[in-house]
């Protein structure tokens, strides 16, 4: 895909184990729930069922408060080594970036804070506490499919008519249907063996310097060519 000038792309960005290294959810839920979100996770992981119902069952298991939450997240998040010179470079060029979440607001909020992005406008499932119980709200579900928590999908057809291209950047099985809708995609983890299952193209990246690097080159392929006189530079 050839990309347009900045100002006409959106990427949206999966959180756990994309712009965090560490799938902060999982880690989250296994420090902090009984022996039986291992069950639930094992379902979730076979499509036996939804993000949505998983949380919905581990809410009762979960052991915790807010502030064990996020001092667990602070402690053993790592984010992407190169997101932040990223969305710097994103910033400068006029590209738009947002992430979709399948994850938890409360731990997602907290480390873009911790790194001063907290600027990014991020989409996801919304967690608070009440008489020591966690309850999860579900702003960005789909009713009709009623699978995943934050319908990654719908969100990006909701940003559609704004934008002429929709990079998608993710890692995990929340990204399968938003990847399918994308202009250009990045992918790596159980995104890419989706994806090459399928038989859809998609770019394999280690970090975010690799997308970087790529974007980079379309962005400055395409402003040195609308730079040039007419006919300079044409075979």
């Amino acid at each position: 895909m050839k990309i347009s000038a900045p100002g006409d792309i959106l990427i949206l960005c999966d959180f756990d184990g994309t712009v965090c290294t560490v799938d902060m959810g999982n880690e989250v839920l296994n420090r902090f729930t009984d022996k039986g979100w291992e069950e639930i996770d094992r379902a979730y992981c076979s499509g036996e069922i939804g993000s949505r119902s998983a949380y919905s069952q581990v809410t009762s298991l979960f052991r915790g408060t807010k502030a064990q939450m996020l001092e667990f997240a602070g402690n053993h998040e790592k984010l992407d080594p190169h997101f932040v010179d990223f969305y710097a470079y994103c910033r400068e060029k006029g590209v738009d970036l947002k992430i979709v979440s399948d994850g938890l607001d409360i731990y997602i909020d907290a480390i873009l804070r911790k790194y001063n992005l907290e600027e990014i406008e991020y989409f996801t499932n919304v967690a608070s506490f009440r008489d020591g119980q966690l309850f999860i709200d579900f702003p960005q579900v789909n009713e009709e499919c009623n699978r995943c928590g934050t319908c990654k999908k719908g969100i990006l057809k909701k940003h559609r008519p704004s934008y002429k291209h929709i990079v998608y950047v993710g890692d995990g099985h929340s990204d399968f249907c938003p990847s399918k809708d994308a202009d250009l995609v990045f992918a790596k983890g159980i995104l890419h063996k989706k994806c090459m299952e399928d038989g859809r193209v998609c770019e394999y990246y280690e970090n975010f310097k690799d997308v970087h690097d790529y974007i980079a080159g379309y962005i400055s392929e395409r402003l040195s060519a609308t730079a040039m006189p007419e006919g300079v530079g044409c075979r």
